[in-house]
């Protein structure tokens, strides 16, 4: 009994420790928001008479309607489209490089397998200047098309060593009973594979589109007009334009980050699934 109540004693103890830390995490990620979304609606020298995190007098409106008409949409336009056909065609190339590392037995899959893993640790900032080369000489210089290839590239490694070791852990079974049937690789890969992947699609899907979607570097270097700019260009310009205005820079913060909150709050039960779907498969 006396070791029971001990035990008991040190699980109260446990869960108290994890729920305060819990609360202290959400508090210290939450509060930053909480500033961005607060002061945007001040008015220009509100935040320097009165406290950072006090509530506005009144909701100045203006400060989005300002962002909005000062080109925001373009940004905004152009950072989907990159995005979304970034992503369809990152998540196509690396499901086909990953389903036959992790379902074919060959000599070279081992070394394939490994030369994609090294690839994760080329830094990005040694590639700008031969990017940049090879967007000029193929005439996509200042263009949201010169943006697809290289956020493609630098994001394949990491999403096909994810999506190998995911297609590792679905059973072979599936795959022998289809082959019975007379199921071809092709059609075994568009009918089956796939589709038990949708978990690990969506977990690269969000981690790769946050980054993509906050991309800066290749952003910066290889786009120059206005007009073929994406978002974190947009706060970087809009910085330049309304550095005595934090509180307009805090409305272009706030409509940058919103929709990333929104995507991440629709698709948070895929992306548990697929960060959990390994260790329950096996």
């Amino acid at each position: 009994m006396d070791n029971y109540k001990k035990s008991k004693a040190k699980s109260i103890t446990a869960w108290t420790v994890a729920f305060i830390l819990a609360i202290f995490w959400l508090v210290v990620s939450f509060m930053p928001f909480v500033f961005m979304v607060l002061n945007s609606f001040k008015e220009k020298f509100e935040m320097l008479t009165k406290g950072v995190f006090q509530l506005p007098d009144s909701l100045n409106w203006n400060n989005y309607t300002e962002v909005l008409k000062g080109g925001f949409g373009t940004y905004f336009k152009n950072s989907v489209i990159v995005l979304g056909i970034s992503l369809i065609l990152l998540l196509f190339i690396a499901a086909c490089a990953s389903y036959p590392l992790a379902r074919f037995k060959f000599k070279l899959a081992n070394p394939i397998y490994a030369l994609i893993v090294a690839c994760m640790s080329i830094p990005v900032h040694i590639t700008l200047i031969p990017v940049f080369k090879m967007a000029k000489s193929t005439g996509l210089y200042d263009s949201i098309w010169a943006l697809i290839g290289p956020y493609i590239a630098f994001a394949v490694p990491i999403s096909v060593f994810i999506l190998t070791s995911f297609m590792k852990e679905i059973p072979r079974e599936i795959e022998e009973s289809a082959e019975i049937d007379g199921c071809g690789k092709i059609q075994m890969f568009f009918s089956m594979i796939l589709p038990l992947a949708k978990p690990g699609l969506a977990t690269l899907a969000i981690y790769n589109g946050v980054n993509m979607w906050n991309e800066f570097s290749f952003a910066y270097t290889l786009t120059q007009s206005s007009a073929n700019r994406t978002l974190p260009l947009a706060i970087w310009e809009f910085q330049g334009q309304y550095s005595m205005n934090t509180p307009m820079i805090m409305a272009v913060l706030t409509l940058t980050l919103l929709p990333m909150i929104i995507m991440f709050i629709i698709f948070q039960d895929k992306l548990v699934k697929g960060m959990t779907a390994g260790a329950v498969k096996g």
